[in-house]
């Protein structure tokens, strides 16, 4: 016997209107957020003061372990290692990401507020250790800087963005199953 979900050929039915919907109004934020984040004001009084911030917690992280390291803007030296944190390594890529999947997800607002609230902050903080992870691994280990910039970090804090939304929706969002289901 087939479950519910599938028909006796095995085959599932076609995407459901809330599926659809969610697609939809996910693309959409993520275009509409790119494009407004890629207006030169929002990145000048926005995305540039983050970053700066962003190397301000680093800077202090990175102090906090001895490394002596100065903050020029959103550059990072020591005497063995410098870094300069730039648009793609500040979080807001993983971020809009989480943002477009909670406006999408049918949940109440309240419930969304808290997600994105607790998502950026989540994402943020993943996003300084990656920061001071890549400073020290460039700074002692500097043949797997590249490698570990490009292909670990960058996977790691989109993937804390996905499993922060999946938290988010099992956790938060999704109604409680009534005693009939």
């Amino acid at each position: 016997m087939a479950p519910p979900n599938e028909s006796a050929q095995g085959t599932r039915p076609p995407l459901q209107r809330r599926e659809v919907r969610f697609l939809v109004v996910f693309l959409l934020v993520l275009v509409g957020s790119f494009t407004f984040l890629s207006l030169q004001q929002v990145n000048d009084y926005a995305i540039e003061p983050l970053t700066g911030w962003i190397a301000t917690a680093s800077g202090a992280g990175l102090n906090l372990l001895g490394q002596e390291v100065t903050q020029e803007g959103t550059a990072l030296r020591s005497p063995r290692f410098a870094v300069n944190i730039r648009n793609g390594c500040n979080g807001v890529e993983a971020m809009v990401i989480f943002l477009a999947a909670v406006v999408a997800f049918p949940a109440p607002w309240a419930s969304r507020a808290i997600g994105l609230l607790l998502g950026v902050l989540g994402i943020q903080v993943v996003n300084l250790i990656r920061v001071v992870a890549l400073f020290l691994t460039g700074a002692y280990f500097p043949s797997w800087f590249d490698s570990s910039h490009t292909v670990i970090w960058q996977g790691l804090v989109i993937l804390s963005a996905v499993l922060l939304w999946i938290f988010w929706a099992r956790r938060f969002a999704l109604p409680s199953p009534g005693p009939a289901e």
